[in-house]
């Protein structure tokens, strides 16, 4: 399991680098560079090879070779062949392209979605970098699906430098993948350094074709901020508000429980406070519903837990997969808890700090920042509150800074958070601690989009909703779900449970 701690780390993975090729002829590349408008001195500046390739569309065809990593001893090349746009590749691109071309200490960090486009931009004079995998396959309400967020972990290789440039400049490409990927990066990066330019042609390279070098120097030149830092126009909503007139607002993500969804669902961008006497299962209702939009979703999740250990929360998480318990009798078998652990390890990190230092809400945010750009998690979950450090402020002005600064952040990754607060000693008469009576404040309820009281009599469990800030989310009111003892996980009364199939991992 993977554990993010003050910073994130992890060891580097050993990569086999690919063998060079053995072949190279220069007449390959040069030729098509210059039938793509591009200087054939170019060819001089990047690592590109030309050879005879077999893609197995077309058969055998000349192609060229796009270089990653140390040109002695790729990570991967992948070759494009010169007639017909088939691609094939060697090894597995985990890297920006044109890295190490980039002048030391720039302070813009230019990125665009295919080598062509870096080529073309090089012709120009704009030193650029591409994603190793282009734009998204895979893109709903002009978003990336969350199943693709494991192909960004080119971002966390080149943090240093993404966190040492002033501003990162996309060239993206003009159509929905292309738009797509600059809001996923931008989700990771943070949008406050962020840029973007408007091109004539659908990308860089067409551009360059149709228009020549000066009209990519004047695009850069007119790269405007994504978005203009607190004043926006009409135009800067533009694919926002198209979603909204084809596909009508956008819904949060399905609890997994069918009978709950009415009430409570899961979107982007908000903050959900769950509440409830000690020993209610809030906790175990959150746990239940991350497991299930993963499963559903593929969404990621940072855990800040203080009142359980990494070790103990994972096998609780894992009863949630597996729908046995850990320990006892009928346990789940070991290959069950392998299974558990590799879905575990796909979708959550644990924020842990290990220096004995109280964790902060900014420190949290700052790991979680890293887990965003590294996982592109998308669900954040502090369990319980007042476990952070907020020394020197009265406790009404430091929770609501806290819930404050929470709130937006979440916009500004669209990440969905998770607020475990306990109620004060008053406890209303019917036993239901709503947002009025969570201590401290009475931010809990104005700054919450979702309120959540779990209670628990005896067999019986209720989940109440007493706050939802948009109708087409949730609303208010209560239902009754059971709740399985020996694996925490909660089910619909009205409904079957289908835990019958678990995802491909």
């Amino acid at each position: 399991m993977t554990q993010i701690q003050n910073q994130v780390s992890t060891l580097p993975k050993q990569r086999k680098p690919v063998d060079p090729p053995t072949e190279h002829i220069p007449n390959i590349v040069t030729d098509f560079l210059v039938s793509r408008g591009i200087d054939p001195d170019i060819a001089n500046q990047f690592p590109l090879v030309g050879s005879e390739k077999y893609f197995a569309g077309i058969g055998k065809s000349p192609a060229i070779g796009f270089v990653y990593g140390d040109p002695h001893a790729p990570e991967a090349i992948k070759w494009r062949s010169t007639g017909d746009k088939e691609f094939t590749q060697q090894g597995a691109a985990r890297s920006f392209f044109g890295l190490n071309q980039l002048p030391k200490g720039c302070t813009d960090l230019v990125i665009c979605e295919g080598e062509m486009d870096v080529l073309a931009l090089a012709s120009a004079g704009i030193h650029a970098v591409s994603v190793p995998n282009g734009a998204p396959a895979k893109v709903s309400l002009g978003k990336v699906d969350p199943k693709m967020d494991g192909k960004f972990s080119y971002l966390w290789e080149s943090r240093k430098l993404i966190e040492s440039v002033e501003r990162v400049i996309f060239f993206p490409d003009a159509d929905e993948p292309g738009q797509a990927l600059v809001e996923e990066l931008a989700r990771r990066i943070g949008r406050a350094k962020c840029w973007k330019v408007t091109l004539p042609e659908k990308d860089s390279n067409e551009t360059l074709q149709k228009h020549g070098t000066q009209a990519l120097t004047e695009a850069l030149l007119a790269a405007k901020p994504l978005p203009l830092e607190g004043v926006y126009l009409p135009e800067d909503f533009e694919a926002q508000i198209v979603s909204l007139y084809d596909e009508g607002v956008i819904k949060g993500a399905s609890t997994g429980l069918v009978t709950l969804d009415p009430l409570y669902t899961i979107l982007p961008g908000q903050l959900s406070v769950v509440t409830g006497l000690p020993g209610s299962g809030k906790s175990e209702l959150i746990d239940q519903i991350c497991i299930n939009i993963a499963m559903q979703k593929g969404w990621r999740f940072a855990v800040a837990s203080f009142e359980n250990p990494p070790h103990m929360h994972i096998a609780k998480l894992a009863e949630k997969v597996i729908g046995k318990p850990f320990f006892g009798n009928d346990r789940m078998t070991s290959d069950e808890r392998d299974y558990a652990l590799s879905f575990l390890n796909q979708h959550f990190v644990f924020l842990q700090s290990h220096d004995g230092s109280p964790s902060t809400v900014q420190s949290i945010i700052d790991r979680t920042k890293q887990a965003v750009m590294r996982m592109g998690v998308r669900g954040l979950i502090i369990d319980p509150y007042n476990y952070l450090d907020m020394a020197g402020e009265s406790e009404h002005q430091a929770i609501s800074k806290m819930l404050t600064d929470i709130v937006l952040f979440c916009k500004s990754h669209e990440l969905h958070a998770w607020f475990v607060a306990h109620p004060a000693k008053h406890i209303p008469d019917d036993g239901v601690p709503k947002g009025q009576h969570i201590s401290g404040s009475a931010a809990w309820f104005a700054k919450a989009d979702m309120g959540v009281t779990v209670s628990r009599n005896k067999n019986q469990t209720k989940v109440h909703v007493w706050k939802s800030r948009f109708k087409w989310v949730g609303a208010i009111g209560d239902v009754e779900l059971n709740y399985d003892l020996p694996t925490g996980r909660y089910s619909d009364k009205s409904f079957a449970p289908q835990w019958n199939e678990w995802p491909e991992l």
